[in-house]
């Protein structure tokens, strides 16, 4: 189904379209969604992934598509609050098929997923600490192949500005 939508996407005239083809990039996880990605996208959207995951998705798609994968980041207040956070933020995801498959693959187990998220599996995926901390997650992943890192920061309510912590995460990576 995911291949006939691609394909219908890619047989649009190109008077169709203003301007140039915008880039097209898969949410892939899975290593059927990240070959298709690369055959029939510009690359992948990984989300809540491993630096080793991203590695392997540039060994899979090679040099040229994209790969934009996306960092969590819980910086500022104490390790307890960082923690809560990075709990907050996962558990949504840790009842969702799609991420726990991804998980397992990555080296997981079903324990990690009870109640938001084991401790491991927040500290793994969701990084915390310093600005400088964090930014060093967010370099792993461009180390490990990724062209883009795209951050997403975990507050406490949807209501709070990310700004303060974008701005040091920002001069940790000297952006």
């Amino acid at each position: 189904m995911m291949r006939t939508y691609l394909d219908r996407m890619n047989s649009v005239p190109a008077e169709l379209e203003a301007g140039s083809r915008p880039t097209r990039l898969l949410a892939a996880l899975g290593p059927k969604m990240i070959e298709l990605s690369g055959e029939l996208a510009d690359g992948a959207h990984p989300y809540l992934v491993l630096p080793e995951h991203t590695r392997r998705t540039r060994a899979v798609l090679g040099d040229e598509p994209w790969i934009v994968t996306e960092q969590a980041v819980a910086i500022g207040g104490s390790a307890e609050e960082q923690l809560h956070r990075g709990h907050t933020h996962l558990n949504t995801y840790s009842r969702m098929d799609n991420y726990r498959k991804s998980w397992l693959r990555q080296g997981f187990d079903e324990t990690d997923f009870e109640g938001g998220g084991s401790e491991r599996l927040v500290r793994a995926l969701v990084g915390m600490g310093s600005a400088d901390d964090a930014a060093a997650s967010v370099t792993a992943h461009l180390d490990a192949g990724a062209d883009h890192v795209v951050v997403q920061v975990a507050v406490d309510s949807p209501t709070d500005d990310p700004l303060p912590d974008l701005r040091a995460l920002a001069a940790a990576l000297r952006l």
